[in-house]
């Protein structure tokens, strides 16, 4: 779908800064991040949300897992929020799947407490996620 957001991401006609790939997955940091790190994990495929295909969740649960394992890892966050919203009245602004994984850190636990958009220098984080 040449009019996605997130297609055109994965057919790399938009820029975006990839934390992991694999044959059905593909994360990149979110551009407006919530917290240090935020991260999203999408199909390679479109699939509109978690509610119009019954595979596809499946078939990017690895890369959830990989991806919220490597922000742990490599930002030294102590856990993770792992969420999606499916259709416009939960939120979803973008309509191709897609996973938010949010770091969360010791001193500032639990999804109440994030504010919003944080200031964040994407290139900085990208550069401490790839080593």
């Amino acid at each position: 779908m040449s009019d996605c957001l997130f297609c055109r991401i994965v057919e790399g006609e938009i820029p975006a800064r990839r934390i992991h790939e694999d044959e059905t997955a593909i994360a990149f940091l979110d551009i407006n991040p919530w917290q240090l790190g935020h991260t999203l994990v999408i199909p390679r495929r479109h699939v509109v949300d978690a509610l119009a295909d019954e595979h596809a969740l499946a078939e990017i649960a690895p890369a959830v897992q990989q991806v919220g394992t490597l922000l742990k890892d490599r930002l030294g966050a102590s856990a993770c929020n792992i969420l999606s919203n499916a259709g416009a009245d939960s939120g979803q602004e973008v309509f191709h799947l897609h996973v938010h994984v949010l770091p969360r850190y010791a001193d500032n636990p639990g999804i109440a407490a994030m504010r919003g958009v944080i200031d964040e220098d994407l290139a900085t984080v990208h550069a401490r996620i790839m080593g």
